[in-house]
């Protein structure tokens, strides 16, 4: 095993294992499985050069919790129970049953989140939403905003998150410590003030800022779900990355969001979108 990815990836788990049946925990044996392929995850946990989602990245340690999710373990990364469970659901999905998590991989994961995003399917089909009207737009209290910052969603958006977080804070100890978790630091942006705000800054259509952003529905809203020193709350370096994944609210949402009508776009931690409307 890596030094310090058990330790991580067991506070990362701790919503996950809690989520999953006792009778299925204690089925799931961690050291039964290919060990060849454990030991290829454990090497490019850290070491993977690829480009995922259009950037260069090191690894997948990021994107650890939402695969053991997906593929229904509670086990280690490194571990060759880590890897019984990719391969289980490799085959189910027609790929080679190596269990090991690579490239074309991962690809079929990806494919599989962004599948639950209904924004991602009118995309696909060349179609860019318009806004919602001003009237179906409501702003959340004062202290469900990001150091207060003025938001807006749809009514309905707005109405299924404050359920979320009701039962987060009533799951996830902790969470009543700090106010700034779960708060709102971005939600529906206006179509043309983003226009602008991308051609000023030089970064349309990138990781950073899309010309075609899922936030003009007001049904994408960006939420805090922590940060690594020296960084900001919406920073997409690895190592904010890293730091959100690994918190027990990120792993709650992972497994809980969904019952309230949330999705989470893998790549920023932060972003969640709601699909209980259409964009």
């Amino acid at each position: 095993m890596v030094p310090g990815v058990g330790r991580a990836w067991r506070l990362a788990a701790v919503a996950f294992a809690a989520a999953v049946p006792v009778a299925v925990q204690a089925a799931e044996s961690c050291t039964a499985g290919p060990g060849p392929a454990a030991i290829a995850n454990a090497a490019s946990l850290h070491t993977l050069a690829w480009s995922p989602f259009g950037r260069a990245e090191l690894g997948w340690e990021v994107y650890v919790p939402a695969v053991a999710h997906e593929i229904a373990t509670t086990c280690d990364p490194a571990t060759p129970g880590f890897a019984a469970a990719l391969a289980k659901w490799q085959g189910a999905h027609h790929l080679a049953a190596t269990g090991i998590l690579d490239e074309p991989g991962f690809a079929a994961l990806k494919e599989t989140w962004q599948s639950r995003r209904p924004y991602v399917a009118l995309r696909n089909q060349g179609n860019c939403p318009p806004p919602p009207p001003p009237e179906r737009l409501a702003t959340p209290r004062s202290s469900e905003a990001y150091l207060g910052k003025p938001i807006q969603l749809r009514t309905t958006t707005l109405a299924a998150y404050r359920r979320m977080v009701a039962a987060a804070r009533a799951g996830v100890p902790g969470l009543k410590a700090d106010p700034r978790w779960l708060t709102i630091f971005s939600g529906f942006r206006d179509p043309a003030a983003d226009a602008l705000r991308c051609a000023t800054e030089g970064n349309c259509q990138g990781i950073v800022r899309a010309q075609c952003s899922a936030h003009r529905t007001g049904l994408a809203l960006d939420l805090y779900v922590g940060q690594a020193p020296g960084y900001g709350a919406d920073s997409s370096a690895d190592p904010n990355r890293r730091a959100m994944v690994r918190t027990p609210l990120y792993a709650w949402l992972l497994v809980n969001a969904k019952q309230f009508g949330f999705v989470n776009y893998v790549f920023e931690p932060w972003h969640w979108e709601w699909t209980g409307e259409a964009p």
